[in-house]
């Protein structure tokens, strides 16, 4: 099939791309990478009326690094909404300050969706298990939107409202993510993450997928734990709680289990075509384990380079 009939604007800044949106209203979309947006024109799901590409916009090309943060406190590595998915993927910053996010981005899609997609594209999609949306909820980065009237800031947990709903209103647009970065909270600690996802071939949608970020001070008792479950509830799903359980405790095998049946408890998957929820969950209690045993892997390899 072909994209029903639709007028197309190229503005040149971002407070043109909010005027248009606020003309335009529901009858408009957002183009930049396109990776999600075209197939589902091709296929009549989505009809838009009016294509607005902001894939040349400066403004929401960004990078920027963080600043030293006062000792105790996170820092944030700022990304524009339009960065590509590789830029990303490729840069040395971003791989020493936001490891996770760069451990997630090898489960998107091929190379040739990475060269396109952009990191916001896929937050604003809203699909349960985008990896990038995943890592966002459990890092618990900061979503800055525009609009005619200014900017207003949401929580990335806060975000997702249900599968491919957001809080994102029509005549929005997705500027910026910040991401946390951790500072050591200890002399001597170690980080690790991990990113683990399984679907029926690599690059297709996970059917559930986990990641963890974790922080052990030199007796291997952990400091800091964040981690989270796609594709296991209607919206990716941060675990803050499950973390806050393993604080003080040593990564062992029973500590392990204990945190990943307790995830397992917080998600509600539905079964589709492609898995029941009872598979689904296995597939969580697994992939929670797994990643908080390479996490911890992760980081004490550090300690012995």
């Amino acid at each position: 099939m072909k994209a029903a009939p639709f007028e197309y604007a190229r503005p040149a800044t971002l407070a043109e791309a909010c005027d248009l949106l606020n003309t335009h209203g529901p009858d408009a979309k957002l183009i930049a990478g396109g990776q999600s947006l075209v197939p589902m024109m091709a296929m009549r799901l989505a009809r838009p009326a009016w294509l607005i590409d902001i894939s040349r916009l400066a403004e929401l090309q960004r990078i920027i690094a963080p600043a030293v943060a006062p000792a105790g406190e996170d820092g944030h590595f700022v990304v524009g909404a339009g960065v590509r998915q590789c830029i990303i993927e490729r840069d040395a910053q971003a791989r020493a300050d936001l490891p996770l996010l760069v451990s997630a981005l090898r489960w998107v899609g091929h190379v040739q969706t990475r060269n396109r997609g952009t990191i916001g594209g896929s937050i604003v999609h809203g699909d349960v298990s985008a990896e990038i949306a995943l890592v966002a909820c459990v890092l618990d980065a900061t979503l800055e939107l525009r609009d005619t009237s200014g900017a207003s800031e949401v929580q990335a947990r806060d975000f997702f409202l249900a599968p491919m709903i957001t809080a994102i209103a029509p005549e929005q647009c997705l500027a910026d993510i910040r991401f946390p970065v951790w500072r050591s909270s200890a002399e001597g600690a170690l980080r690790g993450c991990a990113f683990e996802e399984v679907s029926v071939r690599h690059g297709d949608f996970a059917l559930v997928s986990a990641c963890a970020q974790l922080e052990l001070d030199t007796d291997g008792r952990c400091l800091r734990v964040e981690l989270g479950v796609g594709g296991a509830a209607p919206v990716p799903l941060a675990l803050p709680e499950v973390g806050a359980q393993l604080v003080g405790v040593q990564l062992d095998d029973a500590a392990i289990a204990a945190a990943a049946d307790a995830a397992v408890g917080l998600t509600d998957p539905e079964g589709d075509l492609h898995a029941s929820a009872d598979y689904r969950r296995h597939l969580a209690r697994v992939l929670v384990a797994r990643v908080l045993r390479a996490a911890k892997d992760d980081a004490m390899s550090k300690a012995a380079n």
